[in-house]
């Protein structure tokens, strides 16, 4: 049931991504052109231009992102930590494969602040769970997954011994359930979840489904900012944040649905 759900989603990611939507409007613009429809051609087309202008210029993702990563504010550290479980999907496993050395992506907060709490907090365990969530590799060979996360972990002065890596998650739920399992908290232990903000209240939700009691949320991350800032042609930029808050919002409720 957990591959199916994991097929379903990514095709449903696919399915929901902007870029998606604006290709099919241009095919169908060429389409209608094509068979003398012009009136039908210029609507799409001018649908599609006015989507592309209105994303390119405004951080309009911002709007329906910002009341995910307000949701749990920046704190502290709690006064002891006897666990840090910091998720995965900020590593560049295909660059890294290439060039031989960790190489992260946008959400690099994930990783420092988990090196810094694990610096602060000498004794605590420190658990990074992520395997590979990519469709692709279900089928046929694939390589395996790099070390990012620990061997960035180890380079910044982590004794070995405390890093637990947990590679055979695909997604948040398993997340929760396979980082259980490899961090074993006892009663009585803080664990300290770090994840990007905007995914905090999903990951949260996931951890309680799981078992995990009183997990304290750390959110890093943020990707929003003043609106008025943002105004500018940035395309890929807004697209990206556009798509990350579709995404959220849709498999929030997925999983609010499934109880995961």
């Amino acid at each position: 049931m957990g591959t199916v759900f994991f097929i379903i989603s990514k095709l449903v990611g696919l399915a929901l991504m902007v870029e998606t939507w604006l290709v099919l409007g241009l095919v169908l613009s060429l389409v209608a052109g094509g068979v003398a429809r012009p009136q039908l051609a210029r609507w799409s087309g001018g649908v599609t231009l006015s989507l592309l202008l209105l994303l390119g210029l405004f951080p309009l993702g911002e709007i329906i992102l910002r009341p995910l990563e307000t949701e749990f504010q920046p704190r502290a550290a709690p006064a002891r930590i006897d666990c840090i479980v910091v998720l995965g999907g900020v590593e560049n496993q295909r660059a890294t494969a290439a060039w031989g050395q960790p190489q992260i992506n946008q959400a690099a907060e994930r990783l420092t602040a988990a090196t810094a709490l694990a610096i602060a907090y000498p004794n605590a365990r420190l658990v990074f769970s992520g395997g590979s969530g990519r469709l692709r590799n279900m089928v046929g060979a694939h390589p395996a997954i790099p070390s990012v996360a620990v061997d960035l972990f180890i380079s910044l002065g982590i004794d070995p011994v405390r890093i637990f890596w947990e590679d055979q998650s695909r997604n948040t739920a398993e997340n929760a359930l396979f980082s259980y399992a490899k961090a074993a908290p006892a009663a009585g232990e803080t664990c300290v979840l770090i994840t990007s903000a905007f995914h905090m209240g999903r990951a949260i939700a996931s951890f309680d489904a799981a078992g995990w009691k009183g997990i304290v949320p750390y959110p890093v991350d943020y990707r929003t900012g003043k609106f008025s800032a943002g105004i500018g042609w940035d395309l890929a930029a807004h697209l990206e944040v556009t798509n990350i808050a579709i995404k959220e919002w849709v498999g929030r409720l997925a999983y609010r649905l499934t109880g995961r």
